[in-house]
C-alpha cells in the first residue's frame, strides 16, 4: 500500500463489521461499498468473509485506483465501478445483481481528498479552489463563488454550513470578486474570517470551516444524492440484508434518521384495528438513535469525533 492506504484509519470499523456480518456469512453474498474512498471497511469486511464479494463504488476515479491496488489480494472477489452512490441500481443491473445483502454509506469528504492541497477541499492550504470529488465534473466550488448571487450564496452557507453569519460572508465574497476572481483556498479562507466579528474567531476553530462544508456540499449536491441514494439501496437489499450509514454532519443524519424511520414504520391506518399486511415496516433499525464512535477511537483518530452511525435490516419486500 501507499503512505495514504496505509495511514487510513476507517472510522468505526469494528462496530460496522459486527453490525454488518450477520448478513454477510453465506457463500455468495454480495456488498456494496457505495462510497468505497480508500478501502479500508471492504477489506476488513473481505477478511472477515471468505465467500463475500465485494462491488465498489465511488465517484472520484482516483480513490477507486487506490483501493484497487489496496484491495488487489481480492481480486476475484471484488468489482470496482466508477459512479455517484445514487446509481446503486444501475450498477447492480450493469453486473447482472438482483439483490445484495449489504450496503455501507461513508459519507463525507474522504482523508486523501482533504490531505491532498491541490483538491481543493482544506482552508489549511493554499491550493485552487476546487472541491470537486469527481474531477470529470465541470462545475467546481470557484464557479459557484464567483457566479452565484449574494442570495444565493447566503443561502447555502446558511442551510448547508449552519453559518450564523451567511449573509455577511456572502456579501464580502461578492465585493471581494467584483476586483479580481476568487480562485484560491486562502484567498477565501481570509475573506471569510475578515467577515465574521473578532468576538465570535476566538472559539470554535477555524472561521472558514462552515463556508468550506457548505461549498462542498453544493458543489458535490451531496445531500441531493443522499436523498435520492437511501430508497435505491434498500430497495436492493435481500430480506435479512443490512444498510449501514456513517454521516459526519446533522444534514447528512438528519437525511439518514428520516429515510430509514419511514421505512421502520407501520403506516397502518390507525383507526383500523388489526394491521394491514402492505403497510408493515420493511426495515428493523439496529442502532438506538445515531451511534458515535468510542472516546479511546476519537483519541486515535480525530477525524472521527463527528461520525453518527446508523443501520437497519431489511425484514420485508415492499
Amino acid at each position: 500500500m501507499g503512505d495514504a492506504e496505509a495511514a487510513h484509519i476507517p472510522v468505526m470499523l469494528d462496530r460496522i463489521v459486527r453490525l454488518l456480518s450477520p448478513a454477510l456469512s453465506a457463500p455468495g453474498a454480495v456488498v456494496v461499498d457505495a462510497t468505497l474512498g480508500l478501502g479500508g471497511h471492504s477489506e476488513a469486511l473481505l477478511s472477515a468473509h471468505p465467500g463475500l464479494r465485494l462491488v465498489g463504488v465511488d465517484r472520484d476515479p482516483s480513490a477507486l485506483a487506490r483501493s484497487e491496488r489496496r484491495l488487489a489480494p481480492f481480486s476475484d472477489r471484488t468489482d470496482f465501478v466508477h459512479a455517484v452512490y445514487d446509481d446503486v441500481p444501475g450498477v447492480l443491473d450493469d453486473l447482472g445483481i438482483a439483490e445484495v445483502q449489504g450496503v455501507l454509506l461513508d459519507l463525507g469528504v474522504s482523508s486523501p481528498q482533504l490531505d491532498e492541497a491541490d483538491r481543493g477541499f482544506a482552508y489549511s492550504y493554499d491550493a485552487p479552489l476546487d472541491m470537486r470529488m469527481d474531477r470529470t465534473q465541470a462545475r467546481t466550488a470557484a464557479d459557484v463563488v464567483n457566479t452565484y448571487s449574494a442570495a444565493e450564496l447566503a443561502r447555502i452557507l446558511r442551510v448547508y454550513g449552519e453559518e450564523r453569519f451567511a449573509g455577511r460572508v456572502a456579501q464580502a465574497i461578492v465585493r471581494a470578486r467584483a476586483g479580481a476572481p476568487i480562485d484560491s483556498t486562502r484567498r477565501l479562507a481570509d475573506l471569510v474570517r475578515d467577515a465574521i466579528p473578532a468576538a465570535t474567531r476566538r472559539t470554535g476553530g477555524n472561521p472558514a470551516k462552515r463556508t468550506f462544508q457548505a461549498l462542498r456540499i453544493e458543489v458535490n449536491a451531496e445531500l441531493a444524492i443522499l436523498e435520492r441514494t437511501l430508497p435505491a439501496a434498500v430497495s436492493r437489499l435481500a430480506v435479512g440484508g443490512r444498510i449501514a450509514v456513517l454521516s459526519y454532519h446533522s444534514l447528512e443524519d438528519r437525511i439518514t434518521k428520516r429515510a430509514l424511520a419511514a421505512l421502520a414504520t407501520d403506516t397502518t391506518p390507525p383507526d383500523l384495528p388489526v394491521p394491514l399486511p402492505d403497510r408493515q415496516p420493511e426495515l428493523r433499525l439496529l442502532t438506538r438513535g445515531a451511534e458515535s464512535p468510542p472516546e479511546e477511537e476519537n483519541v486515535r483518530n480525530p477525524r472521527a469525533a463527528s461520525a453518527r452511525l446508523r443501520a437497519a435490516e431489511r425484514i420485508r419486500e415492499p
